[in-house]
């Protein structure tokens, strides 16, 4: 083969490779007490979860989220609940969804606030035990969640 079409090939297949052996916990961290105290100190694997939000709000009063996550959603695979942190909000569990085979599907939407420019991370915990995850960085040129005064 000739060794230009092999690499070629071989970058063709490079994201599909870091996929494959994605590092568990990438998006959260292994010390931080509220992922802890949800996971009890289980690995966080990114993938199967799609958090979806805008690059840009312009204020973060009301930011459109919504997470999908890749299950069949039957008894024995289902999405048990999903956790949504933002880092710089005073509250930083913004929101708690609890799914079982019943929901169909797991996707939630909802609004969120945001207390300014920060990373949003989305985790899943499936009736399997595993956790999942996926993290978006959003911009936010008026902050919400703060004091007045």
């Amino acid at each position: 083969m000739n060794p230009r079409r092999a690499l070629l090939i071989l970058a063709s297949l490079f994201p599909f490779a870091t996929r494959a052996f994605a590092q568990a916990n990438a998006h959260v961290s292994t010390t931080d007490p509220l992922i802890v105290s949800f996971t009890k100190g289980a690995s966080v694997i990114p993938g199967r979860v799609k958090l979806d939000l805008p690059r840009l709000a312009d204020s973060g009063f009301s930011v459109p989220m919504t997470v999908a996550v890749e299950s069949a959603m039957t008894e024995a695979e289902h999405v048990k609940t999903i956790l949504v942190v933002a880092d710089r909000n005073p509250q930083r569990d913004v929101c708690w969804f609890y799914l079982g085979p019943r929901a169909g599907r797991a996707e939630v939407s909802s609004r969120i606030r945001l207390n300014g420019t920060q990373r949003v991370v989305a985790i899943a915990q499936l009736s399997d035990g595993s956790f999942w995850s996926d993290a978006r960085t959003i911009e936010v040129r008026e902050a919400a969640c703060t004091e007045s005064g």
